[in-house]
């Protein structure tokens, strides 16, 4: 067979989509026909095909050195070195193929993909733009829709989508992948569902779309569903880290842990080896290492520095900044727990004549008292459909002087707005109980409990630490009394032990313990929060197999928050969680009146719950060990009268300790604030803060 028919034979092979049939063939067609540059190109396409983007890049390079008037090798080369994250390698191999055919749609759609890759998409967008108007091609319609919506163009993304939608020879599950992506962007989960579902009628081995059902699903809280997809995703992309970690949060959450323990395993030595896809939020559940966690954090903020255009120089700091112009970004301003934290803290802080408040809301206004309270105490910006790009730009514009993101790697937060350095100080506090591990967060505000010395080093920001606990906590909640034990579902005598955080919080092991308390203190119950879909269910069935009557646990109905605090009336102890631990549920607890027992560990998101005990002054709340906190919890469940005395205590410790004083951890907070401001004022770099540092 000629050279020629061979080269056919190998073309029809991928046409046909079979890229490893094509890969095997064109290797031994490279030995017989070495200087064959066409040869290597096809080569090169099919391992590109096969996801062996580095091999890929050598093929088309020989292709490039064999044939350096092949237009097609230096297209394919500018695609691989893309694939692989070689930008000025991309950027190469797309000069030598404009200048070839500058004016070929198929380069100007590969000109709006590097574009894209370094962050220019008004340049992206105008080079799509010019390759749909010389091909039509749905194609290069797809990806300027691609980037509108990520301009923020979502309208304009969506009717583009939905025109190519209308011709039956265009890609139909990538546009229903962009389609799912608009509805998605305008919060619109459950049309975004519906897409990701209807292109699977076309694609249904594409684990985009199993994966994209997935994430609108848990949106919508369908917990279960959402697993169910993500199993599917897993099952057309075996391997694939980011699928396997939304899994495991997914089962996390629905407390199905018959896979939890050998995919966490999988899921550590992925991130070892450097893999992307883990999200550090979900990764705090995991049983790591603070190594593990600073790793995990690292990794997400090189991938997300990478897909971002070069960052903007650091603005210079005001050297008199009277008053402080400081801001909050957060994606908790309505009824979110982040509200219930901050509000009386933002309302303190809007009296003092040193700063001036301004609020970024990346959630949209929800008509909460709490949204009332937050834009009537400083300027609130609801910058929900706000493009990040454009925000940073309005930051620039209020001038502000310390920007804080409440959120970080939480669900709905945005590093890359931070990425973009929109202010001279960038602060990472109270959302998310870790280091951000991005080089554009100056500091970390905490306490001594939480980041202890030992635990310094797994932490990039320098850390500011509070006096105090770094939570603050509002002291002027009201509690609605709870209806009567029996009408909870309670019995009407016996300990009851309560944990009210969310599932995926409950780990196994911790759970176990849990058990074992019970069994050793008779006629006790465990009183726990209700989960999703099937999650109760499981956590009786494993009460049962462990030889606990499933009865003795109670799940509570979600309810009003004042109402939601009288619960902890009829709680005797909460048993913290681990390896993350209650955060605002603990402090929720202690300020209705119920102590929490808790086994402080080695990470931040480990240590929250420890830290409000000692700063209460009851650090006999805090386990040495596991065999500790089941020691101490079965002690007080057998003794009634010692569970009345701590409640007494901590009582009083309540009235007269610094955990529920808004007034006080203002003035600390004020303090910390101006002490950062002070040293970028003198030219002075970021360092660790101590209150006796700041005095």
């Amino acid at each position: 067979m000629s050279v020629e028919a061979e080269l056919d034979a190998l073309a029809q092979l991928l046409q046909q989509g079979q890229p490893a049939a094509a890969e095997t063939r064109a290797r031994a067609l490279r030995r017989r026909w070495p200087r064959s540059g066409e040869a290597a190109r096809l080569h090169g396409v099919a391992l590109l095909l096969l996801q062996r983007d580095d091999d890929a890049v050598q093929a088309l390079r020989a292709a490039t050195r064999l044939a350096p008037q092949n237009f097609a090798a230096w297209l394919n080369l500018a695609s691989a070195a893309l694939a692989t994250g070689d930008v000025d390698g991309a950027a190469q191999a797309l000069d030598a193929t404009l200048k070839l055919d500058p004016a070929h749609p198929a380069a100007l759609n590969q000109l709006g993909s590097l574009r894209r890759a370094q962050g220019d998409l008004d340049a992206a967008a105008a080079a799509y733009a010019q390759a749909f108007a010389r091909s039509h091609d749905p194609g290069s319609a797809l990806n300027l829709a691609a980037v509108e919506l990520q301009m923020g163009a979502v309208a304009q993304a969506e009717q583009r989508v939905r025109a190519v939608l209308q011709n039956p020879q265009a890609p139909q599950a990538e546009a229903a992948l962009l389609l799912a992506q608009a509805r998605a962007a305008q919060r619109d989960w459950a049309g975004a569902e519906a897409t990701s579902r209807a292109g699977l009628a076309h694609a249904p081995g594409d684990a985009r779309l199993h994966l994209q059902a997935g994430l609108m699903a848990e949106e919508q809280q369908h917990i279960e569903r959402a697993a169910a997809a993500y199993r599917a995703a897993l099952a057309c992309a075996p391997g694939d880290v980011r699928i396997a970690a939304q899994l495991q949060f997914a089962e996390r959450q629905c407390c199905d842990w018959r896979a939890v323990a050998a995919r966490g395993a999988w899921l550590r030595a992925q991130l070892a080896a450097g893999a992307q896809g883990i999200a550090p939020f979900a990764f705090l559940a995991e049983d790591a290492t603070p190594a593990d966690q600073r790793r995990c954090a690292e990794i997400a903020a090189q991938a997300l520095a990478a897909r971002l255009p070069a960052s903007a120089p650091r603005l210079a700091t005001r050297s008199t900044a009277t008053p402080l112009r400081v801001g909050f970004v957060a994606a908790g301003f309505h009824q979110h727990a982040t509200a219930l934290l901050v509000t009386p803290l933002l309302e303190t802080l809007a009296w003092d004549a040193s700063l001036r408040l301004h609020l970024y809301a990346l959630s949209p206004d929800d008509a909460s008292p709490w949204r009332v309270r937050l834009a009537a105490c400083a300027p609130l910006l609801d910058a929900s459909a706000m493009p990040s790009a454009q925000l940073a730009q309005r930051i620039r514009g209020d001038a502000i002087d310390v920007l804080l993101d409440l959120d970080v790697w939480c669900g709905g937060g945005r590093p890359e707005l931070f990425a973009r350095h929109p202010a001279p100080l960038q602060v990472n506090w109270l959302g998310y109980p870790g280091s951000a591990c991005a080089p554009w967060y100056d500091y970390l505000i905490a306490d001594a409990f939480v980041v202890p010395a030992a635990q310094r080093a797994h932490y990039s920001e320098s850390v500011a630490r509070l006096p105090r606990c770094y939570q603050p906590i509002d002291a002027a909640r009201v509690i609605i009394a709870p209806p009567p034990r029996a009408t909870l579902g309670l019995p009407a005598q016996g300990t009851v032990f309560a944990s009210f955080c969310q599932g995926y919080k409950l780990a196994p092991q911790r759970y176990a313990s849990m058990l074992a308390i019970l069994r050793a203190v008779p006629g006790s119950v465990l009183w726990l929060l209700q989960g999703p879909d099937d999650a109760d269910a499981r956590l009786r069935a494993t009460a049962a197999q462990a030889g606990i009557d499933a009865q003795r646990l109670v799940f509570a109905a979600r309810r009003a928050h004042a109402e939601y605090l009288g619960l902890y009336r009829h709680a005797d102890l909460v048993l913290d969680t681990h390896p993350y631990n209650a955060h605002t549920s603990a402090s929720d607890a202690l300020y209705a009146g119920c102590p929490v027992l808790t086994c402080p560990g080695e990470t931040f998101a480990a240590r929250v719950a420890g830290s409000l005990n000692h700063h209460l002054g009851l650090s006999e709340c805090n386990a040495r060990d596991e065999a500790d906190f089941i020691a101490r919890a079965i002690a007080l469940g057998r003794d009634a009268d010692a569970r009345a005395a701590l409640r007494d205590r901590l009582a009083q410790l309540r009235a007269r300790t610094s955990l529920f004083d808004t007034p006080g951890y203002a003035r600390d907070f004020t303090a910390l604030l101006h002490a950062m401001h002070a040293r970028a004022a003198r030219g002075l770099a970021p360092t660790d803060l101590e209150d006796s540092a700041r005095r």
